[in-house]
């Protein structure tokens, strides 16, 4: 069975549906790390990290920043208290030197059956192991759900720290991934999983 991932569905454009309320505002900031695996977005709430985007060139950026604007009712502030944390906790991540994240996660961005899949992916599966889309259903209690695990995997907006790069295939293979298989390779190889890459 082949799972496909697919990156979040943006946030609805504020002329998107005249009836539709607009948000509240939410103070969050955003900052700009670079890393093995290319540039990546962070973005935090005073509730904790929001989101992180892979491959944050400027245009991808810009389009994350007017979605994350919308979604939270206003600009950015200049800094918030757990966006400092989550670019150190990476930064060690990225350097061999921090296994598990502490900083806390402000999961508004995600609801329903995909959030129920990633917080069991975020408690139960640790750096260095994998699960299968199949397993990961059947620990939410829905065993026909394998590919929506899939598609949950693919809405995370936290990836990396909610380690969606440690999900692969039953059959060996290592499965979807919305940053990319080689990003994917690079996570595992990483967390020792896969030989690292040659060159």
């Amino acid at each position: 069975m082949t799972n496909t991932e697919h990156g979040p569905a943006p946030a609805a454009a504020p002329d998107a549906a005249p009836e539709a309320a607009v948000p509240a505002r939410r103070d969050w900031a955003w900052t700009h790390l670079r890393t093995p695996i290319g540039p990546l977005l962070l973005a935090a709430t005073r509730e904790g990290l929001v989101q992180v985007v892979f491959h944050a060139d400027e245009r991808k950026a810009r389009r994350a920043l007017a979605r994350l604007e919308y979604a939270f009712g206003g600009p950015p502030l200049p800094e918030i208290p757990h966006l400092a944390t989550a670019a150190a906790e990476l930064a060690r991540y990225f350097a061999g030197e921090l296994r598990t994240f502490t900083v806390p996660l402000d999961w508004s961005l995600s609801g329903g059956f995909n959030a129920r899949v990633l917080h069991a992916l975020a408690d139960g599966v640790a750096y260095g192991s994998v699960v299968g889309y199949q397993d990961l259903a059947d620990r939410v209690g829905e065993p026909g759900a394998a590919r929506a695990v899939g598609a949950a995997m693919g809405s995370n907006p936290l990836p990396v720290v909610v380690p969606c790069h440690r999900v692969v295939a039953s059959d060996g293979g290592i499965g979807g991934f919305g940053g990319g298989l080689e990003t994917k390779r690079l996570l595992l190889a990483l967390e020792g999983v896969l030989p690292a890459p040659l060159f």
